[in-house]
């Protein structure tokens, strides 16, 4: 029951984004736009300025790249034998590839493991921001339908600031490079806006949704991919990984995330499988009221 109260006030900014596009229709793509340009940077900047670097951050971030990189080979494994186009497979991978575990998975790990937890999903997130800020658009602007392939797509990854963002945080915070209290402040609102803000998009995305487009056949290894099959490999990952229990734990509960809603963002942006990734989104959220019980009660029995 308590599992539930924390997801209450999740679904309901959802719902706001979800209401506000069916009763008043809104331009999402330029509001994307602002989010991931204007706002996430500074959330970036502001988490690493504040975090001091361990060993620790060095897993994390080898854990987040592969599991990224297990899941990509696989999809295209899936791709190559059912002959996807490369829009369809750079959705898949948009689809899959990708947890929320920013506006989604932070608030249930604080729930679930209280400030300790929360330290390190912080961290996570940030990690996986930048991941599908770099990887993630580098696919969206891949499958884009204006072409250009992968000197285009990287010509795309470098304008994303959040990356420059991050690195500003960790050069300020090594350097001990002072930010004024109040500049800090105004950073601070700027990036805490950023999660909300996201998380109302993306309700208006999913109010955009037809359910008569459903391709049910990619749809359904995508939610198997990212629900299923990526908790068993982040869980094989923590086999090998020289860190705490906490943190294996917390791994295995972000990886069976649903599907980012950042990559929803990237889809809209660049027009790579919108509906489709938007969708994934849509049913892995969903159906994580089922699978996400399940895989913190096993993780809790593995390493609790």
């Amino acid at each position: 029951m308590e599992f539930f109260t924390v997801l209450i006030p999740i679904f309901f900014i959802f719902g706001i984004g979800f209401v506000g596009q069916k009763m008043i229709g809104f331009d999402t793509k330029p509001l994307s736009v602002m989010a991931i340009y204007l706002m996430l940077p500074f959330l970036a900047f502001q988490t690493f300025y504040k975090t001091d670097l361990t060993i620790d951050y060095a897993m994390m971030t080898f854990y987040t790249v592969g599991l990224a990189l297990c899941l990509i080979i696989i999809i295209y494994i899936i791709a190559f034998i059912r002959r996807y186009s490369v829009k369809k497979t750079c959705g898949m991978i948009l689809a899959s590839a990708f947890m929320n575990n920013g506006n989604y998975g932070t608030p249930l790990i604080f729930f679930a493991f209280g400030e300790a937890g929360l330290h390190y999903a912080v961290i996570l997130m940030v990690i996986q921001q930048l991941l599908m800020c770099t990887v993630g658009i580098y696919y969206a602007a891949k499958g884009s339908p204006d072409g250009g392939g992968i000197k285009m797509a990287l010509k795309e990854v470098v304008k994303v600031p959040i990356v420059y963002g991050a690195l500003l945080g960790v050069i300020f915070h090594l350097f001990h490079i002072p930010v004024g209290g109040s500049f800090m402040d105004a950073i601070e609102m700027v990036g805490d806006a950023a999660v909300p803000t996201i998380m109302i998009i993306l309700g208006m995305q999913l109010a955009k949704i037809s359910v008569k487009k459903l391709d049910f056949a990619p749809l359904s290894l995508s939610l198997g991919l990212r629900l299923f099959i990526s908790p068993v490999i982040a869980f094989v990952f923590t086999l090998f990984l020289p860190i705490d229990d906490l943190l294996k734990q917390i791994m295995i509960v972000l990886s069976a995330m649903p599907t980012a809603a950042n990559t929803t963002m990237y889809a809209l942006q660049y027009d790579t499988e919108p509906q489709f990734v938007s969708t994934a989104t849509l049913f892995s959220t969903v159906l994580s009221l089922v699978t996400l019980p399940i895989v913190l009660y096993v993780s809790s029995l593995i390493y609790g």
